[in-house]
């Protein structure tokens, strides 16, 4: 089979390796159909690490995909051979303290697909994974389709994590702002409206990006590099919003949040900053009561999403713009992370 490995920054080489066979019980082959390019695999593409997670080259990443189930081994309770199934990348063991209290998502021994130290990513043609890591896609979601749901779970955990934070149900009338309209800024917004959230402003530094949200339901969009988000947001929306989720990893975009929040409000951290250390107006974010909501990943969220697809109430097409084959994921990493050709969401099909 054939496997794009990362042998460096920004250097991307294409292998030969034999098809991995199923060793455990409960374990699925599968022919991977689509990989998306995150915003996290960039980070190891162009610095080699995030954070502490740091690669040991040639390593393979790679997380968000969809597969054909080849093999479901000989224990499976749910999966066909030819099933079309969306995969959770995250592997959690189900013993330790975080697992038992439903967090699998922070487990203390989990591994991650694409994530140094822990597996082997899905730029590959083949690989396995733990049958309940893997959701069969309805007949009306596609394959590349169901790749985006990994994406979209965030959002929807997101949003989740939104509704916690009030006692009761949340109005569907607060004002909601998203700095950053990349594919998590819009999974975000997907998942908001689905669930009847309309007053949802939108930042992001490319205009490209500004329109796509714009065309897919945003009610007002700036960019912060052309004008004051701040002044101008306010100016739209004097009693400051009830929730901001900063979807960019920005320093900028986090002092943007406290200042457009209402005491009270929630500030929701999504994205994922290249630094180490971020800071925080501890005045304002204490004077304002703000709550700071870090979102990791997402929890128990992939079959919610496929099914909120599969009934169109959320219709995510629009954020596939490029389409490469293995042979070609230099190129798609290129485009991705350099923001060229008006890119938002680049697919590899293998």
């Amino acid at each position: 089979m054939k496997k794009a490995s990362l042998t460096g920054i920004k250097k991307f080489e294409i292998f030969e390796r034999p098809i991995p066979i199923i060793e455990s019980p409960g374990d699925v082959l599968l022919k991977i159909n689509s990989v998306g390019v995150c915003g996290s695999d960039i980070h190891y593409y162009t610095e080699g690490k995030i954070g502490d997670q740091i690669i040991d080259f040639p390593f393979t990443i790679g997380h968000e995909c969809s597969a054909v189930v080849i093999d479901p081994g000989k224990n499976s309770s749910r999966l066909k051979k030819g099933d079309i199934v969306a995969v959770d990348p995250l592997v959690a063991c189900h013993e330790c303290s975080q697992c038992k209290s439903g967090r699998e998502h922070t487990c203390l021994n989990q591994k991650f697909l694409g994530c140094p130290g822990q597996l082997e990513g899905c730029l590959s043609e083949y690989i396995i994974m733990p049958e309940e890591n893997c959701f069969v896609a309805p007949k009306n979601v596609n394959p590349q389709i169901a790749m985006l749901v990994e994406p979209l779970s965030i959002g929807y955990y997101s949003f989740q994590q939104m509704s916690a934070h009030s006692a009761g149900e949340v109005n569907k009338n607060c004002t909601i702002g998203i700095l950053g309209s990349g594919p998590i800024g819009l999974s975000v917004m997907l998942c908001l409206q689905a669930f009847g959230f309309k007053y949802i402003f939108v930042t992001d530094k490319l205009d490209y990006r500004l329109s796509t949200a714009s065309d897919a339901g945003a009610v007002w969009t700036g960019n912060p590099v052309k004008e004051d988000i701040v002044h101008s947001m306010l100016n739209k929306n004097p009693d400051m919003f009830d929730y901001v989720f900063e979807c960019c990893g920005k320093q900028e975009a986090i002092d943007q949040a406290v200042e457009l929040l209402k005491p009270g409000g929630m500030l929701l951290l999504v994205g994922i900053p290249e630094v180490d250390c971020v800071s925080f107006n501890i005045s304002r974010i204490r004077r304002k009561e703000i709550t700071i909501q870090n979102i990791r990943r997402q929890n128990k969220s992939v079959k919610p999403v496929l099914d909120l697809i599969s009934s169109e109430k959320i219709k995510p097409e629009f954020m596939i713009s490029h389409r490469f084959p293995l042979v070609k994921t230099s190129e798609a990493f290129d485009i991705v992370s350099n923001y060229k050709d008006g890119v938002i969401k680049a697919l590899i099909q293998l």
